[in-house]
């Protein structure tokens, strides 16, 4: 089955790097039916972290951080790749855009079970239309 390549909204939240961060954000969002279809967290250093949320339904997310008074970031878009895990996956992906001349600038795969991969994956701003063109989302 070929990959579903598809793009996606997201929003990160800035938050002191200390444990428990994550988990104060993480209830509230599953509280308010929150489906993630992504989660990324990183060290953005002086002592912050970064996590990119992907939502299914974006207006949810905004709900519930207003109610936790957690200020999101503007939207943002990325790609989110499903599909058969097999080797070489990512780089099928990967591929088309550098054949096309295009950066990507972050990227994150995992194996999901069952025989299935996911991959969130990031370009510049500038280039996420024709990013879109090439990989068929």
């Amino acid at each position: 089955m070929a990959d579903s390549i598809r793009g996606v909204e997201y929003y990160y939240v800035t938050v002191p790097d200390a444990p428990g961060e994550g988990q104060r954000i993480l209830p509230a969002l599953q509280e308010g039916g929150v489906n993630l279809l992504a989660y990324v967290g990183f060290p953005v250093g002086g002592a912050r972290s970064q996590i990119d949320l992907v939502p299914e339904a974006p207006d949810a997310l905004k709900d519930v951080a207003e109610q936790l008074g957690t200020p999101l970031s503007e939207a943002k878009r990325a790609f989110l790749v499903q599909g058969d895990d097999r080797v070489g996956a990512v780089s099928d992906t990967t591929a088309k855009l550098a054949e096309a001349g295009i950066n990507v600038t972050a990227a994150a795969a995992t194996a999901a079970g069952s025989g299935r991969y996911g991959m969130i994956l990031w370009v510049a701003a500038a280039d996420y239309e024709r990013s879109a063109e090439v990989l068929g989302a």
